[in-house]
């Protein structure tokens, strides 16, 4: 049978979105919003330029390379970055985080006078009704902070990106005035902000709909930006969502850090538009990218994370091993990294694993026995796994497979 005839995907009957023909760009947040998470650590620049040659690896569009407005520490590690760009002519755009202040703006601007690289100002105010009660502003207040800081950073040379917070508790109507007085002091680009992860894919299609028809009303050439947490669990839901109705550009991090429980996970992002369609790229860098990410910021990845967590690929259930070895005896790569995954580990550079467990059957046993150099053949020995196997409370350990090996062979050898 064909590899098409071996699947029947639901994902792509008549009506499903066209993610083939779909061009969206990712911007890479884990050096600004990921390190804003309060369990991380804010890694030296060594590992920051490490991280950043792999967003370019993976194909990775643009990345916010900080806010220099934070401090001084802040400030040096955003002009590193700039000039990594520039003497390696990375292929990567570069933005950085502010408030809509022009003392947050100026860093950014002679940044980009002291490298050369033409930087983009990601301009963030609150938007929604319970931000202006907190904050005792009013909309003429926040619209003021709009233009003055738009037109400061224009008029500096930068490049705009309009960022809403809390877009999606917003009203239409603020929202739209909002916009309007960006557009006309020169933003080139709204980014709709799924602040607190408040929204459902539904409510992301709603908005970004609203944001598409009133930039188009407009007659201008702005962009539209996602950029959205997971505080619910919809992140990577809710991007998807957003792509469907038409975003240019969508905001993640790499294992998702960021503020309080975080963002996107970009890894698992890529993973998914690359299976899509969509991110032609090769994506085999990314276990590397989220190891750096891990060990810079001193972050644990959980056993069973998606894709690149130590579980991933790994079963020691024998109805699972058994249907993958099958594949494995038909000499059909493609088919043994499908049989019982939905993601390929080859597309990732890993590959399928099979244990020895409580749950396992003999064929685990052979498997693990002929990739490891024994006879698989051996009843004695792999009566003596599997009945170790089935007493155990846990998958076992090489190091409790070769001790059993060990005294199995000891019994076997002549006096």
């Amino acid at each position: 049978m064909s590899q098409d005839e071996l699947i029947y995907d639901w994902n792509a009957l008549p009506g499903s979105h066209d993610y083939a023909a779909t061009r969206v760009e990712l911007d890479d947040e884990t050096l600004r919003d990921g390190l804003q998470n309060p369990s991380v650590k804010d890694p030296p620049i060594e590992k920051k330029i490490e991280l950043l040659h792999l967003m370019v690896d993976l194909g990775i569009h643009a990345a916010d390379i900080g806010l220099p407005g934070a401090g001084p520490r802040a400030r040096g590690a955003v002009l590193a970055l700039a000039r990594e760009i520039v003497d390696h002519r990375l292929p990567i755009e570069a933005n950085c985080a502010a408030r809509t202040v022009r003392a947050d703006i100026e860093p950014i601007a002679r940044i980009q006078q002291a490298t050369g690289l033409p930087l983009e100002v990601g301009a963030f105010i609150g938007s929604s009704p319970i931000r202006q009660y907190a904050e005792d502003w009013d909309v003429e207040r926040i619209l003021a902070a709009t233009r003055d800081a738009i037109e400061f950073a224009v008029g500096e040379g930068l490049d705009v990106m309009y960022v809403t917070e809390d877009t999606t508790r917003s009203r239409p109507r603020t929202l739209g005035r909002l916009f309007s007085a960006a557009i006309e002091a020169g933003a080139r680009r709204i980014c709709l902000a799924d602040t607190v992860g408040h929204a459902t894919p539904a409510g992301v299609r709603r908005l970004v709909r609203f944001a598409k028809d009133f930039v188009a009303a407009t007659g201008e050439p702005v962009k539209v930006d996602w950029h959205g947490h997971r505080d619910r669990g919809f992140g990577l839901a809710n991007a998807l969502a957003a792509i469907e109705e038409g975003v240019d550009r969508v905001h993640a991090t790499a294992l998702g850090i960021g503020e309080r429980i975080g963002n996107v996970e970009m890894d698992l992002l890529l993973v998914n538009l690359h299976l899509l369609g969509t991110h032609d790229h090769p994506i085999d860098r990314l276990p590397d990218y989220c190891r750096v990410t891990a060990e810079m910021c001193g972050v644990e990845v959980p056993h069973n994370y998606p894709v690149i967590g130590d579980d991933a690929f790994r079963t020691g259930t024998g109805v699972h091993a058994a249907a993958i070895i099958k594949a494995m005896q038909k000499g059909d790569g493609w088919l043994e990294d499908r049989v019982y995954s939905g993601v390929p580990a080859s597309i990732v550079g890993r590959t399928q694993t099979i244990e020895i467990s409580p749950v396992s059957g003999l064929s685990n046993v052979r498997y693990w026995l002929v990739r490891n150099g024994y006879d698989p053949e051996d009843e004695i020995l792999c009566e003596a796994l599997f009945r170790l196997a089935k007493k155990c409370d846990h998958t076992l350990s090489p190091e409790e497979i070769e001790a059993e090996i060990g005294r199995v062979q000891g019994e076997q050898a002549p006096v």
